[in-house]
This record gives structure tokens, sequence and C-alpha cells, in this order.
């Protein structure tokens, strides 16, 4: 299959083409300006590639959750792609995704959410594919759930905002820390795959982002 995954949920923005197995990727460190730059380096890929939208089978994105902003930036350029060329669109959680580019088997994936908080998953790898241990939640970082078990890697940015409370919550079950993976292009494609081989990819219309938290700042009475 050839699809299109892309990834605006964090600071990074992430594009990846994989035509029959063979991937092309861009990503940049964007910070705030990922509409800036996410069509130009679209078509980039798509030249070098030598493809047009219209050959591809379904495009991908980061659905969340992530930066308010950049989630929207995603699914809102997913949803225009797609409806212009008529294709499928799947939403991949970008916790999964963290997962998914950590190469470990056993990952709790952390990304910093702001507001003093972290969006916060756990899974292991199967014969057929990742399995939660722990859903993707919002919670301070000296509430994080438990999680059974040893030999765990802690993935994304949340592990280098709140190194010290996350080290604590899970004393003993770490085997190695990655907080600079950020939810990559290729994860979030290789993630897709089996969803549109499945028939699961849905109109362009009925794509949507994860938010998990209901609000973008704190009140001036609670900072």
């Amino acid at each position: 299959m050839n699809i299109l995954a892309l990834d605006t949920s964090t600071e990074y923005l992430s594009l990846a083409l994989s035509l029959q197995g063979k991937v092309f990727v861009r990503e940049l460190l964007a910070g705030q300006s990922h509409s800036q730059h996410v069509l130009p380096l679209l078509r980039e890929l798509l030249d070098e590639a030598k493809v047009a939208l219209t050959d591809l089978d379904g495009i991908a994105f980061g659905a969340g959750p992530g930066s308010f902003t950049g989630l929207r930036i995603g699914c809102g350029i997913a949803q225009g792609l797609a409806f212009g060329a008529n294709l499928p669109v799947v939403g991949i959680g970008t916790l999964m995704a963290l997962a998914e580019s950590a190469g470990s088997p056993k990952v709790i994936a952390c990304l910093d959410a702001r507001m003093g908080e972290v969006y916060h998953a756990a899974y292991i790898k199967t014969s057929i594919g990742w399995q939660e241990e722990g859903a993707p939640g919002l919670y301070k970082p000296d509430a994080v759930p438990a999680i059974l078990g040893n030999d765990w890697v802690g993935v994304g940015s949340g592990w280098a905002t709140f190194s010290d409370a996350l080290h604590a919550a899970y004393a003993g079950q770490l085997s190695n820390t990655s907080p600079d993976i950020f939810p990559h292009a290729i994860a979030i494609a290789a993630l897709a795959l089996p969803e549109f081989s499945a028939g699961r990819g849905v109109p362009a219309a009925e794509a949507a982002p994860v938010y998990i938290r209901n609000k973008v700042a704190l009140k001036i009475s609670e900072r």
C-alpha cells in the first residue's frame, strides 16, 4: 500500500511517504510554525518519490494527544488532502506512535502536556501489535498510574520535563529512558498500514483529533 503519514502534535513536524515498503521522510523542528512548512515539505516528498496524492491509498495523521493547535493543523491538513484526492483517513494515537518509535517491547510513553501535567500511556508489543497496559490519560507527574513489571523504557518529552518525578514513580522498573523521541510519521505510517488494510479508514469528514484535556490554559487563580 501507498500511505502518507504526518504528525504535528509536538514542536516537531514529521512527514513520511510509505510506498510499497520504501519510505521517504521529512522532519523539522518547527516550533509553532507547522502550518508554514507542512505543505512545502509535502511537495518535496511527492516530488522526490515521483508520485501524486491520487497515487496513494490513504492518509494517516497523529490524532493526539498533544498540542491543541498542532492537532487541529494535522487533522485539518489530512482532511483537506484526503478530501481533494478522495482518500480514506486514519488517525493514530501519538502515544502509541511514541511506543512504535522506541525500539523496545515495553514502553511508558509520556508527552509534556504543559500546565504541570503529562499525557501518559503504557504499551507492550505482542505478536498481534501493541497492547495497552495503561490507556492514554492526563496526569500530574507524581500521580501517574502504577505499572506492573520491570524493563520498561520511558520515551517522550515528559521524561525530559518531569524526569525526577517520573523516575521516582517507576523506581526500579526502568531499563532506559529516551526523552528526545517524538511521534515520528514513520511510526504512524507503520501503525496505519494494518488499519487501512483492514478497511478501517474513514472519510475525510469523519477524521477528528483526540484532545484528552478540556482546557488549554490555567486561570489566574490556578497559577
